[in-house]
Protein backbone atom coordinates (compact mmCIF):
# COMPACT_ATOMS: atom_id res chain seq x y z
CA UNK A 1 0.00 0.00 0.00
CA UNK A 2 2.79 2.40 0.87
CA UNK A 3 4.67 1.26 -2.24
CA UNK A 4 1.50 2.29 -4.07
CA UNK A 5 1.21 5.69 -2.90
CA UNK A 6 4.68 6.48 -3.75
CA UNK A 7 4.90 5.55 -6.61
CA UNK A 8 1.27 7.60 -7.12
CA UNK A 9 3.49 10.90 -5.69
CA UNK A 10 6.65 10.09 -8.29
CA UNK A 11 4.07 10.21 -11.14
CA UNK A 12 1.95 13.44 -10.17
CA UNK A 13 5.61 14.58 -9.68
CA UNK A 14 6.80 13.81 -13.04
CA UNK A 15 3.74 14.86 -14.54
CA UNK A 16 4.13 17.95 -12.99
CA UNK A 17 7.54 18.67 -14.15
CA UNK A 18 6.46 17.42 -17.77
CA UNK A 19 3.18 19.85 -17.45
CA UNK A 20 6.51 22.72 -16.47
CA UNK A 21 8.53 22.22 -18.76
CA UNK A 22 5.62 22.72 -21.54
CA UNK A 23 4.84 26.16 -20.37
CA UNK A 24 8.55 26.99 -20.08
CA UNK A 25 8.83 26.55 -23.71
CA UNK A 26 6.07 28.09 -24.61
CA UNK A 27 6.88 30.78 -22.63
CA UNK A 28 10.22 30.85 -24.42
CA UNK A 29 8.76 30.56 -28.21
CA UNK A 30 6.14 33.47 -27.53
CA UNK A 31 9.24 35.32 -26.01
CA UNK A 32 11.14 34.43 -29.51
CA UNK A 33 8.26 35.65 -31.64
CA UNK A 34 7.81 38.80 -30.22
CA UNK A 35 4.73 40.12 -28.98
CA UNK A 36 1.17 39.39 -30.92
CA UNK A 37 0.61 41.51 -33.89
CA UNK A 38 -1.90 43.86 -33.06
CA UNK A 39 -4.46 45.08 -35.88
CA UNK A 40 -4.03 48.35 -37.38
CA UNK A 41 -6.35 50.85 -39.63
CA UNK A 42 -4.71 52.54 -42.44
CA UNK A 43 -5.86 55.49 -44.69
CA UNK A 44 -4.89 55.86 -47.85
CA UNK A 45 -5.93 57.69 -51.64
CA UNK A 46 -6.42 55.62 -54.24
CA UNK A 47 -6.35 58.61 -56.21
CA UNK A 48 -8.44 59.04 -59.16
CA UNK A 49 -9.76 57.52 -62.64
CA UNK A 50 -9.83 54.19 -63.25
CA UNK A 51 -7.34 53.08 -61.18
CA UNK A 52 -9.49 53.90 -57.64
CA UNK A 53 -11.49 51.05 -58.26
CA UNK A 54 -8.92 47.87 -58.67
CA UNK A 55 -6.71 49.82 -56.01
CA UNK A 56 -9.74 49.72 -53.10
CA UNK A 57 -10.39 46.34 -53.99
CA UNK A 58 -6.78 45.08 -53.84
CA UNK A 59 -6.37 47.50 -50.36
CA UNK A 60 -9.03 45.57 -48.72
CA UNK A 61 -8.10 42.46 -50.15
CA UNK A 62 -4.76 42.81 -47.85
CA UNK A 63 -6.58 43.95 -45.00
CA UNK A 64 -8.49 41.04 -44.96
CA UNK A 65 -5.53 39.02 -45.35
CA UNK A 66 -3.35 40.39 -42.53
CA UNK A 67 -6.43 41.06 -40.47
CA UNK A 68 -5.82 44.32 -40.36
CA UNK A 69 -8.32 47.70 -41.51
CA UNK A 70 -8.44 49.91 -44.51
CA UNK A 71 -10.13 53.73 -44.90
CA UNK A 72 -9.78 55.50 -48.18
CA UNK A 73 -9.89 59.14 -48.33
CA UNK A 74 -10.36 61.64 -51.64
CA UNK A 75 -8.15 64.13 -52.57
CA UNK A 76 -8.89 66.39 -55.73
CA UNK A 77 -8.69 65.53 -59.02
CA UNK A 78 -6.77 68.65 -60.30
CA UNK A 79 -3.09 67.20 -59.37
CA UNK A 80 -1.97 70.78 -58.48
CA UNK A 81 -4.53 71.11 -56.13
CA UNK A 82 -3.56 67.62 -54.85
CA UNK A 83 -0.25 68.58 -54.56
CA UNK A 84 -1.08 71.41 -52.39
CA UNK A 85 -3.18 69.74 -50.09
CA UNK A 86 -0.85 66.68 -49.46
CA UNK A 87 1.94 69.50 -48.96
CA UNK A 88 -0.10 71.24 -46.43
CA UNK A 89 -1.21 68.29 -44.61
CA UNK A 90 3.00 66.80 -44.42
CA UNK A 91 4.01 70.27 -43.11
CA UNK A 92 1.58 70.26 -40.43
CA UNK A 93 2.92 66.65 -39.16
CA UNK A 94 -1.10 65.53 -40.12
CA UNK A 95 -0.99 61.27 -39.54
CA UNK A 96 -4.39 61.62 -40.58
CA UNK A 97 -3.36 59.49 -44.14
CA UNK A 98 -0.78 56.93 -44.05
CA UNK A 99 -0.18 56.27 -47.86
CA UNK A 100 -0.49 58.88 -50.67
CA UNK A 101 -0.36 58.75 -54.73
CA UNK A 102 2.21 61.03 -55.98
CA UNK A 103 3.10 61.65 -59.89
CA UNK A 104 6.66 60.55 -60.65
CA UNK A 105 7.81 64.40 -59.97
CA UNK A 106 7.09 64.62 -56.21
CA UNK A 107 9.07 62.69 -54.68
CA UNK A 108 11.91 65.64 -55.00
CA UNK A 109 9.42 68.18 -54.01
CA UNK A 110 8.09 66.07 -50.80
CA UNK A 111 11.02 63.49 -49.86
CA UNK A 112 11.82 64.97 -46.90
CA UNK A 113 8.32 64.14 -44.68
CA UNK A 114 8.18 60.69 -46.57
CA UNK A 115 9.67 57.47 -45.05
CA UNK A 116 12.54 55.62 -46.72
CA UNK A 117 10.52 52.58 -47.43
CA UNK A 118 13.64 50.45 -48.08
CA UNK A 119 14.24 49.12 -44.20
CA UNK A 120 10.90 47.67 -44.33
CA UNK A 121 10.88 45.65 -47.99
CA UNK A 122 12.32 43.00 -49.17
CA UNK A 123 14.87 42.44 -51.79
CA UNK A 124 11.72 40.59 -53.96
CA UNK A 125 9.93 43.92 -53.10
CA UNK A 126 11.76 46.34 -55.70
CA UNK A 127 13.15 43.63 -58.19
CA UNK A 128 11.77 43.99 -61.30
CA UNK A 129 10.88 47.75 -61.58
CA UNK A 130 11.60 49.69 -64.79
CA UNK A 131 14.70 51.76 -63.66
CA UNK A 132 13.69 55.19 -64.63
CA UNK A 133 10.96 55.14 -62.41
CA UNK A 134 13.22 53.80 -59.35
CA UNK A 135 15.30 56.83 -60.02
CA UNK A 136 12.45 59.30 -59.95
CA UNK A 137 11.40 57.74 -56.59
CA UNK A 138 14.82 57.77 -55.34
CA UNK A 139 15.94 60.94 -53.17
CA UNK A 140 19.49 61.31 -51.75
CA UNK A 141 19.58 57.36 -51.81
CA UNK A 142 16.27 57.12 -50.03
CA UNK A 143 13.39 54.78 -51.95
CA UNK A 144 10.50 57.36 -50.71
CA UNK A 145 8.02 55.82 -52.82
CA UNK A 146 7.17 52.26 -55.16
CA UNK A 147 6.27 52.71 -58.69
CA UNK A 148 2.19 51.93 -58.91
CA UNK A 149 1.32 52.23 -62.65
CA UNK A 150 3.09 54.19 -65.81
CA UNK A 151 1.85 56.34 -68.15
CA UNK A 152 2.90 57.76 -71.29
CA UNK A 153 1.48 60.53 -74.54
CA UNK A 154 -0.04 59.34 -77.09
CA UNK A 155 -0.89 60.67 -80.64
CA UNK A 156 -4.34 59.80 -81.30
CA UNK A 157 -5.76 60.09 -84.85
CA UNK A 158 -9.02 60.31 -86.63
CA UNK A 159 -8.27 56.95 -88.82
CA UNK A 160 -11.30 57.22 -90.79
CA UNK A 161 -10.70 60.65 -92.46
CA UNK A 162 -6.66 59.30 -92.38
CA UNK A 163 -8.17 56.64 -94.42
CA UNK A 164 -10.83 58.50 -96.67
CA UNK A 165 -7.83 60.66 -97.89
CA UNK A 166 -5.30 58.23 -98.16
CA UNK A 167 -3.15 60.21 -95.62
CA UNK A 168 -0.86 58.36 -93.64
CA UNK A 169 0.12 58.25 -89.71
CA UNK A 170 2.87 60.79 -89.27
CA UNK A 171 6.04 59.35 -88.15
CA UNK A 172 7.75 63.14 -87.79
CA UNK A 173 6.36 66.09 -86.23
CA UNK A 174 7.52 67.84 -90.04
CA UNK A 175 5.24 65.01 -91.69
CA UNK A 176 2.24 65.60 -88.41
CA UNK A 177 2.55 69.69 -89.63
CA UNK A 178 1.83 68.60 -93.69
CA UNK A 179 -0.75 65.82 -93.07
CA UNK A 180 -2.79 68.03 -90.27
CA UNK A 181 -3.07 70.65 -92.62
CA UNK A 182 -4.33 68.56 -95.65
CA UNK A 183 -6.87 66.53 -93.77
CA UNK A 184 -8.06 69.55 -92.08
CA UNK A 185 -8.09 71.26 -95.25
CA UNK A 186 -10.12 68.14 -97.02
CA UNK A 187 -12.51 67.77 -94.05
CA UNK A 188 -13.61 71.82 -94.30
CA UNK A 189 -14.01 71.05 -97.99
CA UNK A 190 -16.47 68.22 -96.99
CA UNK A 191 -18.30 70.27 -95.30
CA UNK A 192 -16.83 70.20 -91.59
CA UNK A 193 -15.92 74.11 -91.56
CA UNK A 194 -15.06 73.61 -87.81
CA UNK A 195 -11.98 71.10 -87.67
CA UNK A 196 -8.67 71.59 -86.98
CA UNK A 197 -5.66 69.63 -87.64
CA UNK A 198 -4.17 69.15 -84.05
CA UNK A 199 -4.59 70.18 -80.51
CA UNK A 200 -2.28 69.64 -77.53
CA UNK A 201 -1.95 70.99 -74.27
CA UNK A 202 -0.39 74.78 -75.14
CA UNK A 203 -1.84 76.39 -71.64
CA UNK A 204 0.89 77.59 -69.09
CA UNK A 205 1.18 74.49 -66.88
CA UNK A 206 2.91 71.65 -66.17
CA UNK A 207 1.07 70.03 -69.39
CA UNK A 208 2.56 72.23 -71.48
CA UNK A 209 6.10 71.58 -70.12
CA UNK A 210 5.48 68.05 -71.33
CA UNK A 211 4.97 68.91 -74.77
CA UNK A 212 7.57 71.40 -75.28
CA UNK A 213 10.20 68.27 -73.22
CA UNK A 214 8.55 66.22 -75.97
CA UNK A 215 9.30 68.27 -78.72
CA UNK A 216 12.54 69.72 -77.78
CA UNK A 217 13.79 66.39 -76.51
CA UNK A 218 12.81 64.61 -79.86
CA UNK A 219 15.12 67.17 -81.66
CA UNK A 220 17.99 66.68 -79.91
CA UNK A 221 17.81 69.25 -77.63
CA UNK A 222 18.01 68.16 -74.35
CA UNK A 223 15.60 67.81 -71.26
CA UNK A 224 15.73 71.35 -69.83
CA UNK A 225 18.72 70.61 -67.30
CA UNK A 226 21.16 68.10 -67.60
CA UNK A 227 20.02 64.78 -65.36
CA UNK A 228 23.80 64.01 -64.38
CA UNK A 229 25.80 67.82 -63.97
CA UNK A 230 22.66 69.32 -62.77
CA UNK A 231 23.42 72.69 -65.44
CA UNK A 232 21.20 74.31 -67.57
CA UNK A 233 20.70 73.36 -71.05
CA UNK A 234 17.80 74.72 -72.39
CA UNK A 235 19.10 77.36 -74.69
CA UNK A 236 20.63 75.89 -77.82
CA UNK A 237 19.78 75.92 -81.15
CA UNK A 238 17.99 72.22 -81.56
CA UNK A 239 15.60 73.74 -78.59
CA UNK A 240 14.75 77.15 -80.49
CA UNK A 241 13.93 75.50 -83.76
CA UNK A 242 11.07 72.88 -81.90
CA UNK A 243 9.97 75.72 -79.98
CA UNK A 244 9.52 77.66 -83.61
CA UNK A 245 8.23 74.34 -85.07
CA UNK A 246 5.20 74.81 -82.78
CA UNK A 247 4.68 78.19 -83.00
CA UNK A 248 3.75 77.62 -86.11
CA UNK A 249 0.98 75.83 -85.81
CA UNK A 250 -0.84 78.41 -83.82
CA UNK A 251 -3.46 79.73 -86.10
CA UNK A 252 -2.84 77.37 -89.24
CA UNK A 253 -3.13 73.19 -87.98
CA UNK A 254 -4.09 74.48 -84.06
CA UNK A 255 -6.81 77.00 -82.95
CA UNK A 256 -6.08 80.13 -81.18
CA UNK A 257 -7.97 77.92 -78.05
CA UNK A 258 -5.58 75.24 -78.11
CA UNK A 259 -3.01 77.82 -76.04
CA UNK A 260 -5.50 78.07 -72.80
CA UNK A 261 -6.68 73.82 -73.27
CA UNK A 262 -5.46 71.37 -70.80
CA UNK A 263 -5.81 67.51 -71.32
CA UNK A 264 -9.53 67.79 -70.91
CA UNK A 265 -10.28 70.38 -72.93
CA UNK A 266 -8.23 68.99 -76.07
CA UNK A 267 -10.16 65.37 -75.71
CA UNK A 268 -13.11 67.30 -75.49
CA UNK A 269 -12.60 69.10 -79.11
CA UNK A 270 -11.00 65.97 -80.56
CA UNK A 271 -13.75 64.07 -79.43
CA UNK A 272 -16.61 66.62 -80.81
CA UNK A 273 -15.09 65.67 -84.65
CA UNK A 274 -13.17 69.35 -84.47
CA UNK A 275 -10.02 67.70 -84.60
CA UNK A 276 -7.36 65.22 -86.64
CA UNK A 277 -5.16 64.52 -84.45
CA UNK A 278 -4.69 65.20 -80.77
CA UNK A 279 -1.65 65.02 -77.58
CA UNK A 280 -3.28 63.18 -75.07
CA UNK A 281 -2.64 60.41 -72.06
CA UNK A 282 -3.89 57.03 -71.92
CA UNK A 283 -6.87 57.63 -70.30
CA UNK A 284 -8.39 59.07 -73.16
CA UNK A 285 -9.20 56.25 -75.10
CA UNK A 286 -11.86 54.61 -72.64
CA UNK A 287 -13.62 58.19 -73.11
CA UNK A 288 -13.39 57.90 -76.65
CA UNK A 289 -14.99 54.53 -77.51
CA UNK A 290 -18.12 55.46 -74.94
CA UNK A 291 -20.81 54.59 -76.62
CA UNK A 292 -22.25 57.48 -76.89
CA UNK A 293 -19.16 59.23 -78.10
CA UNK A 294 -19.44 60.63 -81.43
CA UNK A 295 -16.07 59.30 -82.74
CA UNK A 296 -16.28 55.94 -81.17
CA UNK A 297 -14.51 53.17 -83.75
CA UNK A 298 -13.03 56.45 -85.51
CA UNK A 299 -10.16 56.50 -83.47
CA UNK A 300 -6.16 55.10 -84.31
CA UNK A 301 -3.27 55.35 -81.57
CA UNK A 302 0.25 55.76 -82.57
CA UNK A 303 3.70 57.20 -80.60
CA UNK A 304 4.42 60.56 -80.30
CA UNK A 305 6.18 61.85 -83.69
CA UNK A 306 10.13 61.82 -84.00
CA UNK A 307 11.48 64.89 -84.07
CA UNK A 308 14.65 66.90 -86.23
CA UNK A 309 16.93 64.59 -84.16
CA UNK A 310 15.45 61.46 -85.52
CA UNK A 311 13.87 59.95 -81.79
CA UNK A 312 10.59 59.99 -80.32
CA UNK A 313 10.39 61.63 -76.82
CA UNK A 314 7.36 60.70 -74.74
CA UNK A 315 7.77 62.30 -71.15
CA UNK A 316 7.25 59.67 -68.62
CA UNK A 317 3.81 60.08 -66.47
CA UNK A 318 2.62 57.79 -63.85
CA UNK A 319 2.25 57.32 -60.25
CA UNK A 320 3.62 56.48 -56.84
CA UNK A 321 2.55 55.55 -53.65
CA UNK A 322 4.49 56.62 -50.44
CA UNK A 323 4.06 56.34 -47.08
CA UNK A 324 3.98 59.52 -44.82
CA UNK A 325 6.78 59.92 -42.07
CA UNK A 326 3.28 61.13 -39.60
CA UNK A 327 2.04 57.42 -40.19
CA UNK A 328 2.09 55.26 -36.96
CA UNK A 329 2.03 52.55 -38.71
CA UNK A 330 5.18 53.07 -41.41
CA UNK A 331 5.68 49.02 -41.56
CA UNK A 332 2.30 47.99 -42.23
CA UNK A 333 1.99 50.87 -44.90
CA UNK A 334 4.80 50.13 -46.35
CA UNK A 335 3.21 46.18 -46.75
CA UNK A 336 0.55 47.44 -48.36
CA UNK A 337 1.91 49.52 -50.75
CA UNK A 338 4.12 46.24 -51.62
CA UNK A 339 1.14 44.25 -52.55
CA UNK A 340 -0.65 47.14 -54.26
CA UNK A 341 2.55 47.02 -56.47
CA UNK A 342 3.29 44.06 -56.65
CA UNK A 343 3.80 41.87 -60.03
CA UNK A 344 0.33 39.57 -59.68
CA UNK A 345 -1.66 42.71 -58.45
CA UNK A 346 -0.23 45.20 -61.41
CA UNK A 347 -1.30 42.57 -63.66
CA UNK A 348 -4.49 42.45 -62.57
CA UNK A 349 -4.45 45.80 -63.07
CA UNK A 350 -3.63 45.62 -66.19
CA UNK A 351 -6.50 43.01 -67.07
CA UNK A 352 -9.17 45.18 -65.30
CA UNK A 353 -8.27 48.88 -65.73
CA UNK A 354 -5.62 49.16 -68.61
CA UNK A 355 -2.99 50.04 -66.17
CA UNK A 356 0.69 50.33 -67.68
CA UNK A 357 2.76 48.29 -65.53
CA UNK A 358 5.80 49.55 -63.75
CA UNK A 359 7.18 45.73 -63.13
CA UNK A 360 9.38 45.32 -67.22
CA UNK A 361 8.78 41.69 -67.35
CA UNK A 362 4.92 42.10 -67.72
CA UNK A 363 5.70 43.51 -70.98
CA UNK A 364 6.23 39.84 -72.04
CA UNK A 365 2.96 38.92 -70.95
CA UNK A 366 1.04 37.34 -73.56
CA UNK A 367 -2.08 37.63 -72.32
CA UNK A 368 -1.68 41.10 -71.38
CA UNK A 369 -0.52 41.59 -75.27
CA UNK A 370 -3.77 40.08 -76.46
CA UNK A 371 -6.14 41.19 -74.06
CA UNK A 372 -5.26 45.43 -74.40
CA UNK A 373 -5.43 46.62 -77.74
CA UNK A 374 -3.33 49.47 -77.91
CA UNK A 375 -0.44 47.63 -75.79
CA UNK A 376 1.97 47.39 -78.38
CA UNK A 377 2.02 51.20 -79.34
CA UNK A 378 2.43 51.45 -75.29
CA UNK A 379 5.11 49.62 -75.37
CA UNK A 380 6.91 51.42 -77.62
CA UNK A 381 6.44 54.92 -76.22
CA UNK A 382 7.38 53.79 -73.25
CA UNK A 383 10.75 52.62 -74.67
CA UNK A 384 10.93 55.93 -75.99
CA UNK A 385 10.21 57.84 -72.45
CA UNK A 386 11.48 60.99 -71.66
CA UNK A 387 11.80 61.97 -67.95
CA UNK A 388 11.14 65.43 -66.85
CA UNK A 389 13.93 66.67 -65.14
CA UNK A 390 12.10 66.26 -61.48
CA UNK A 391 15.41 64.42 -59.11
CA UNK A 392 17.79 66.49 -60.01
CA UNK A 393 16.28 69.83 -59.79
CA UNK A 394 14.48 68.48 -56.35
CA UNK A 395 12.16 70.64 -54.45
CA UNK A 396 12.72 73.48 -56.84
CA UNK A 397 11.06 71.38 -59.49
CA UNK A 398 7.69 73.13 -59.47
CA UNK A 399 9.52 76.41 -59.86
CA UNK A 400 11.12 75.19 -62.79
CA UNK A 401 8.62 73.55 -64.96
CA UNK A 402 6.26 76.84 -63.76
CA UNK A 403 9.31 78.93 -65.55
CA UNK A 404 10.02 76.69 -68.35
CA UNK A 405 6.01 76.42 -69.01
CA UNK A 406 5.24 80.09 -68.92
CA UNK A 407 8.20 80.83 -71.28
CA UNK A 408 7.09 78.13 -73.65
CA UNK A 409 3.48 79.84 -73.49
CA UNK A 410 5.03 83.24 -74.52
CA UNK A 411 6.69 81.95 -77.32
CA UNK A 412 4.30 80.19 -79.16
CA UNK A 413 1.09 82.64 -78.26
CA UNK A 414 3.94 85.16 -80.27
CA UNK A 415 4.24 87.33 -77.10
CA UNK A 416 8.14 87.09 -77.47
CA UNK A 417 10.80 85.91 -79.75
CA UNK A 418 12.24 82.98 -79.09
CA UNK A 419 15.88 83.61 -78.54
CA UNK A 420 15.72 86.16 -76.25
CA UNK A 421 12.98 84.42 -74.33
CA UNK A 422 15.10 81.11 -73.73
CA UNK A 423 17.98 83.30 -72.70
CA UNK A 424 16.28 84.72 -70.24
CA UNK A 425 14.99 81.19 -69.03
CA UNK A 426 18.24 80.23 -69.26
CA UNK A 427 19.54 82.75 -66.58
CA UNK A 428 16.64 82.16 -64.66
CA UNK A 429 17.40 78.49 -64.01
CA UNK A 430 20.99 79.08 -63.22
CA UNK A 431 20.18 81.56 -60.57
CA UNK A 432 18.38 78.63 -59.28
CA UNK A 433 20.92 76.80 -58.49
CA UNK A 434 24.40 77.69 -59.54
CA UNK A 435 27.11 75.22 -61.03
CA UNK A 436 24.15 73.00 -61.56
CA UNK A 437 24.40 72.84 -57.73
CA UNK A 438 20.52 71.90 -57.23
CA UNK A 439 20.80 71.06 -53.01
Amino acid sequence: MLRTARSALACAVLACAVLACAVLACAVLAAAAGPPVAAATLTLSCGGGVQADTCRDAAQRWARQQGHQVRFVDLPNSSTERLALIQQMLAGHSARIDVYPLDIVWPGQLASELIDLRPYLRPADIEGFAQADLRSDTVDGRLVALPYFADVPLLYYRKDLLDAFGLPVPRSWDELGRVAAEAQRRARAAGQPRIWGYVWQGAAYEGLSCNALEWIASAGGGTLVDARSGRVTVDNPRARAALDMARGWIGTISPLDVLNMHEEQARAAFQSGHAVFMRNWPYARALLEHPRSPVRGRVGVAPLPAGAGGNTAATLGGWQFAVSRHSRHPREATALIAYLTAPQQQRTDALQAGLLPTRTALYDDAELRASLPDFAVLTQALRAAVERPSSVTRARYARVSAAFSDAVHDIVSGRSATGPTLRRLQRRLQHMAPDGAWN
